[in-house]
């Protein structure tokens, strides 16, 4: 009897143990293979990198102030354009006949008014009848300068010297007054417009210096900050913020991605982390995987991202020194997931 119950305890104690060794191999078997590296303070430099849109310093829209049919178009798309140049013309001639009626008309109601102004100075004409004549003159005179003008405005000169952008029309087309239908950007000098977080608006100031490189170009160039905006886009929370640059050999185009990079004086202590190892999710939510030693197991910790200097991003909240995150495998895993750290 004694063995029978001696018997009932020992075979649910080896039961539960084995249960325990097959979830031990099971967990081992689904564990993620990942390196991981240790959080530390150290000294950073107050640089801000910011990524931003070439624009040209001076842009206009142009377009024919009257209607008509284009009959030429001076240049293509990409292409330098010098002040005063002949961008496109419409085609002149309902405004060229309208302009010599005028003239006929003025030149009939100039001959009429001489003849009246002398019958005028013998009083052989009332002041009413001259007055008439005066008004007549005047209104044909105003009526021969629109039409000179409305001439005159079938040819579109570009008002500065840059590059054509854009070209919104084609030889042939009619176009209403005032469409827009040429670009022309101003490269002498070219501005990055780029958005900074508000938390690091306060680091930048007009006049701050800012090192602007493209990738397209291999080249980094020399800016300067000209603008801070006063006011938060509604959706981001974050400033505008425009960067000149001299354009020398007008390498730099408009429409170009540009990374900028605006220092502070002397070096802050904080810590950053491997690009690779900042993840964004669905909702744009920035997280690292940090590692829970003690069960083996990786959690996602959100983090709020500061600048990047080199391969390396500031983070300003959510991790501490000596906590371990993941720097290699994060790909595959999810929140809690079973790892084996490899290096």
């Amino acid at each position: 009897m004694k063995y029978r119950t001696l018997l009932s305890l020992i075979v649910p104690f080896f039961m539960a143990c084995e249960a325990t060794k097959e979830q031990a191999e099971s967990n081992a078997d689904t564990a993620l293979n990942v390196s991981v590296q240790t959080v530390v303070n150290q000294q950073l430099p107050n640089e801000i990198s910011l990524s931003g849109t070439v624009e040209g310093k001076t842009t206009v829209k142009l377009g024919f102030m009257v209607p008509g049919k284009v009959e030429f178009i001076s240049g293509k798309e990409g292409e330098p354009v010098f002040k005063g140049q002949l961008l496109s013309r419409l085609e002149p001639t309902n405004y060229s006949i309208a302009k010599q009626l005028a003239d006929v008309q003025l030149s009939s109601v100039t001959d009429e008014y001489k003849r009246l102004e002398l019958m005028h100075k013998k009083e052989s004409v009332s002041e009413s009848d001259f007055s008439k004549i005066t008004h007549s003159l005047q209104q044909a005179g105003l009526q021969q300068q629109l039409e000179t003008k409305n001439l005159a405005d079938t040819r579109l000169y570009s008002p500065l010297t840059g590059v054509l952008l854009s070209k919104q029309t084609e030889v042939g087309e009619v176009i209403a007054a005032g469409t827009p239908l040429f670009v022309v950007a101003d490269i002498q000098k070219v501005v990055v417009s780029a958005y900074i977080p508000e938390a690091e608006l306060h680091q930048v100031s007009i006049g701050q210096p800012a090192a602007i490189s493209i990738a397209a170009l291999k080249k980094t160039f020399k800016g300067k900050v000209t603008e801070v905006g006063a006011v938060a886009d509604a959706a981001s929370r974050a400033f505008m913020v425009k960067i000149e640059v001299e354009n020398t050999g007008l390498l730099i185009r408009p429409g170009m991605i540009a990374e900028a990079r605006i220092s502070d004086a002397g070096d802050s202590e904080g810590i950053a982390v491997p690009a690779e190892c900042v993840v964004r999710d669905q909702d744009s939510q920035c997280y690292v995987y940090v590692i829970d030693k003690a069960q083996n197991k990786a959690f996602k910790r959100k983090v709020s991202l500061g600048g990047i200097s080199g391969n390396k991003i500031r983070i300003l909240s959510g991790l501490a020194a000596g906590e371990y995150i993941v720097t290699a495998g994060q790909s595959k895993l999810s929140d809690g997931a079973a790892i084996t750290i490899v290096k």
